[in-house]
């Protein structure tokens, strides 16, 4: 095979997998345009369709997953082997592609992000922010982040957060006009600010436990947000009560600009853990980055 089949043919997989020209072609450093004429080419080299294209979408025919099957193990095995080449040089390196929550990865990822790559300049990692819980193993990523008590039992986890916490916040001002709820059941008497799952496409159930009493909340109020920032803006503006993780709202604690609500019914759960499947030994890569980040993980405990 020569060069430029072996070229077309790793970025037909990227296609593939991304499922859109235009995000395959960011990650590998051309324009959409090429990419499409370069995938176009190989087709007519074939003589078969590989990709449907649709305005919005980009979904592999049956000739194509075929050779996807074919050709994805191929270019890993060819990955592994330069990453294991630099590992042995004393220098990991390759692409190291992970999913996580927006919360994590602004909150956990980002700020160790500056002094990996300074350390480690041969590696490229991609982060991946989505709300849905993320079949890494489908999506032929190398990790994901989640919460402990959302994780598989068939995955290899490393905690890389301590226990988190969601916490009833509330503006000085809302509490004067408004009063403070002493149960959970009184917050149908509030205005809330709900947020929408994406992952389920439902509004989340404000969840609340005390000893051995548990209970669930459907909260009402005029604002519905997808993102957990909007969410704490809105309370600072006084609109409502709304239910954020604590350490989002930590800040603004202190300083007294939100104070807490319900405090005894919102005890700690499990916190982030970053996940990779169990069944095949990580990359020399994706071994640095877990190794940097559970480092910062114990630096902050």
């Amino acid at each position: 095979m020569d060069r430029e089949n072996l070229g077309t043919l790793s970025a037909f997989a990227v296609v593939a997998r991304e499922r859109s020209f235009t995000r395959a072609a960011a990650r590998l450093g051309v324009s959409p345009s090429a990419l499409s004429h370069a995938i176009r080419r190989l087709e007519e080299k074939l003589g078969t369709q590989l990709l449907a294209r649709s305005t919005r979408s980009v979904s592999t025919t049956q000739a194509g997953e075929r050779l996807l099957a074919r050709v994805a193990p191929a270019m890993e095995e060819l990955s592994a082997a330069v990453q294991e080449l630099g590992a042995q040089a004393g220098r990991p390196a390759g692409h190291v592609r992970i999913s996580a929550p927006a919360e994590a990865a602004h909150r956990i990822i980002l700020p160790m992000l500056p002094k990996f790559v300074e350390a480690y300049p041969d590696i490229v990692v991609e982060v991946l922010v989505e709300a849905a819980f993320t079949d890494i193993v489908a999506r032929r990523l190398d990790a994901g982040v989640r919460l402990g008590e959302s994780l598989a039992k068939d995955v290899v986890a490393v905690p890389i957060s301590g226990p988190q916490r969601l916490v009833v916040i509330a503006s000085p001002a809302y509490v004067k006009a408004r009063g403070t709820p002493k149960s959970p059941r009184d917050l149908r008497d509030h205005r809330c600010i709900n947020q929408r799952l994406l992952a389920a496409g439902s509004l989340y159930k404000w969840e609340f436990a005390r000893g051995r009493e548990k209970m669930e909340v459907a909260v009402e109020g005029p604002l519905v947000f997808d993102d957990g920032g909007m969410v704490l803006e809105a309370v600072l503006a006084g609109i409502g009560l709304g239910y954020v993780m604590e350490e989002r709202a930590l800040p603004y604690l202190q300083t007294g600009r939100l104070v807490r609500v319900l405090d005894d019914w919102t005890p700690p759960f499990p916190g982030f853990y970053l996940y990779y499947p169990g069944r095949k030994q990580a990359s020399a890569a994706l071994s640095a980055f877990i190794d940097a980040i559970r480092l910062r993980a114990r630096k902050r405990r």
